[in-house]
């Protein structure tokens, strides 16, 4: 694997994902050192590279990213993902408001904690949570898996047209539209493998205290 690493100290943000796109296209994977929590990092990029990200970045980071696979060694501003149509984010801190925004595919991880409006008008794709997410969670969501394995606030599944959210921990409250059920067998299944590929380690029981929100009708 060629591998290739960027000093992003002492590049604004526009420098550095002109630095990003030129290199993605020779090597397999970027290593991208001093992010220094900037802004919009690999925004737009549509090469199959992997990029591991020594730090934290700022808002938007992965946004429209279609094929590559991102992991941040620290925490990551709002709007995480947002508008991935294919690829992989893991975040293996935490992460602001909207996580996995408006995905149409993909997967965004987040290893600790997000703020609110977490999934919200995501198509398709799947998020995933390791700690809590705030309000409105899976806002106006319409397809896609949003899996939260802590606690969730108010108003979950605001006005969501389709799509499932799975919680684990407590959900306080559900938005407009949506509606609580236990998790299926079949759903449990399939959790547990998408949860298994990712590290995450559940018991059997865990599986079965999932609850399932969807779309009243």
């Amino acid at each position: 694997m060629k591998e290739h690493i960027i000093d992003a100290k002492d590049m604004d943000e526009k420098e550095l994902n002109r630095t990003i796109k030129e290199h993605a296209v020779s090597y397999d994977k970027l290593i991208i050192n001093n992010p220094e929590s900037r802004h919009n990092i690999c925004a737009g990029l549509t090469e199959e590279v992997n990029i591991e990200i020594n730090g934290s970045a700022g808002y938007f980071v992965g946004t429209m990213v279609n094929g590559s696979k991102i992991h941040i060694n620290g925490n990551a501003g709002w709007f995480a993902g947002d508008n991935m149509t294919e690829g992989e984010l893991i975040i293996e801190g935490t992460a602001g408001d909207g996580a996995g925004q408006g995905i149409y595919g993909g997967t965004v991880i987040v290893k600790g904690s997000t703020g609110s409006r977490t999934g919200e008008i995501m198509k398709g794709g799947t998020v995933i949570i390791g700690g809590n997410s705030g309000y409105m969670t899976g806002l106006l969501m319409m397809g896609g898996k949003l899996i939260i394995l802590g606690d969730v606030t108010d108003d979950v599944g605001e006005s969501i047209m389709r799509g499932t959210i799975y919680v684990l921990g407590n959900v306080k409250s559900l938005g407009k539209n949506a509606v609580m059920d236990n998790a299926t067998s079949d759903d449990q299944k399939e959790l547990k493998e998408i949860l298994t590929e990712y590290g995450f380690e559940l018991t059997d029981i865990d599986y079965t205290n999932f609850k399932k929100i969807v779309n009243m009708q």
